[in-house]
């Protein structure tokens, strides 16, 4: 027996991704082999989501709202 495990692309089992993305990354994943174009996010954009997400955990973890921009050095401390 094996337990399907889930990731966000949805699961793998048996060496084939199953699950409720797998129309959609099958298709983005036909679209980049075929050189066809497709939207995908830039540095910028990954950078302003990880900021954004580390300052949801600073301020969970101070108990108070976080000014946004944040300045970097707050996560350091």
């Amino acid at each position: 027996m094996d337990f399907l495990t889930s990731y966000p692309p949805g699961d793998l089992y048996d060496g084939q991704l199953w699950g409720p993305m797998r129309e959609e990354t099958n298709a983005w994943f036909g679209r980049v082999h075929t050189g066809l174009s497709t939207l995908h996010a830039t540095a910028a954009d990954g950078h302003r989501n990880l900021t954004l997400t580390m300052a949801m955990d600073l301020s969970a973890a101070r108990g108070e709202p976080v000014k946004l921009p944040v300045d970097l050095d707050e996560f350091s401390g």
